[in-house]
């Protein structure tokens, strides 16, 4: 066992900075006003309802994650941020119809009396969008410090001792790392002379960045994953991490692909379809849009199935995936999964999935446990990408030359081992041959 690692004091209240009151923003923020009023229960958040495991199984020690690492309180959370939309929280939850009316009503003057603050906004990113709630400014330079300008004057309005950033806002059109984005001098010419590779959420991580904030990217943009703007979180020394909540589909893959891997079972084919009828999936019927989504959905398998190190199992694999914009489903997702395994002697065999889902209650949790250990991370000094979240990310930002790791258990095996190594606790390898005789010959 070793010393914890120096955190700062959790003190004070910790603002939440949300770009995107839509329906995952404001189901997080409702869920977060309920459970403090004892109306419902955090499930489905790692850090409310989790546990961990310390030291030996004899031990017994299974504290609730919470009670283990130093965690901001849900009480001492306060919300902020802003919308290309003018709706109140209240009346935007409304709309998204994500929660119900006696949900929604149990909080609605805590809803009401959120109101976002004018965004930064470009259409050229977000196609199919638009909205009278927005930023303007001579350059995207002086966008940025009109972001920073709220960050700081949230932060002194509401008594706040620190501010987190969330990312809870749409997928913009594809773009590559370019020229642009590879340096900090680079980038900052850039936002001067208005390029046009620079992104509405580029700018809000700069802006974040900057300010000492940690940025989390709930959808899979470029946004933070840029050789100047990591450079930058270094430098500052913020916490930075993404890319684009793992809820649905992309979480059934990475629980199932790992299985089928581990059995050493063969994948001839995974086709995978989707329909949902809320913004995000309005938006997503741009092909920009989509190009964006389907490269965070399409890197999970290969990461997880190594073909290179197992062609005979899957080094030929089809792997399409569609998502269609169907209105009347709303935020309740549908996720149908047809996968082709092969196994003993080449045998065929099916799997069928329909998940039917509802895309904003699995990210709720997800983005509240990104808020609190980000938080955590920066007041434990750890800066730059935290690669130790992937668990929660379907395209997980890693360090140059490193391959991302998307298998589920993998991920909450290195989250669980940074807590404890932040707490000074000893990593668990659940090797357990120390409960065995298996080496009493050697002993003798």
């Amino acid at each position: 066992m070793s010393a914890p690692k120096a955190i700062a004091p959790k003190d004070g209240k910790l603002g939440v900075m949300v770009v995107g009151m839509g329906a995952i923003g404001t189901t997080v923020v409702a869920g977060v006003h309920l459970i403090r009023k004892g109306l419902s229960k955090p499930v489905g958040s790692m850090t409310q309802m989790g546990t961990i495991r310390l030291g030996k199984r004899t031990e017994a020690r299974f504290p609730v994650v919470k009670d283990f690492v130093p965690l901001v309180g849900l009480d001492d959370l306060v919300f902020g941020g802003w919308d290309i939309f003018e709706d109140t929280a209240y009346e935007a939850a409304k709309k998204a119809a994500v929660l119900s009316n006696e949900h929604i009503d149990a909080v609605k003057d805590e809803l009401k009396a959120l109101r976002p603050m004018p965004a930064v906004f470009d259409k050229n990113w977000v196609k199919l969008l638009d909205g009278p709630n927005v930023k303007t400014g001579a350059t995207k330079y002086d966008l940025a410090r009109q972001l920073m300008d709220d960050m700081a004057r949230f932060k002194a309005e509401n008594g706040c001792a620190r501010l987190v950033m969330l990312w809870a806002a749409s997928t913009e059109t594809f773009t590559p790392v370019k020229d642009t984005h590879r340096t900090i001098p680079a980038f900052e010419a850039a936002l001067k002379a208005n390029d046009p590779d620079i992104a509405p959420s580029m700018i809000y991580a700069y802006a974040a960045i900057q300010s000492g904030v940690p940025f989390i990217n709930g959808a899979p943009n470029l946004s933070a994953d840029t050789p100047a703007l990591l450079a930058l979180a270094t430098q500052k020394r913020v916490p930075v991490c993404g890319k684009d909540f793992k809820t649905g589909q992309t979480l059934m893959k990475t629980i199932l692909a790992p299985g089928l891997k581990a059995r050493q079972l063969g994948l001839a084919g995974w086709f995978s379809t989707n329909i949902l009828g809320n913004r995000d999936g309005e938006v997503l019927a741009d092909p920009g849009s989509f190009k964006t989504k389907e490269e965070s959905k399409l890197s999970v398998l290969d990461s997880i199935l190594q073909p290179d190190m197992y062609p005979d199992l899957y080094g030929d694999y089809t792997h399409l995936v569609r998502i269609n914009y169907y209105p009347p489903r709303g935020d309740n997702k549908e996720g149908w999964d047809n996968i082709d395994i092969f196994g003993w002697l080449g045998y065929p065999m099916q799997i069928k999935i329909d998940f039917l889902c509802r895309d904003s209650i699995l990210a709720a949790p997800v983005a509240l446990d990104l808020v609190l250990f980000c938080d955590l991370a920066a007041r434990a000094g750890m800066a730059g990408i935290q690669e130790w979240l992937s668990f929660y990310f379907k395209s997980p930002m890693h360090a140059e030359g490193l391959y991302p790791e998307h298998d589920l258990f993998i991920q909450l095996t290195k989250l669980k081992n940074t807590l404890r190594y932040l707490m000074g606790e000893e990593l668990i390898t659940h090797l357990g041959v120390e409960y065995y005789d298996y080496f009493e010959s050697e002993k003798a």
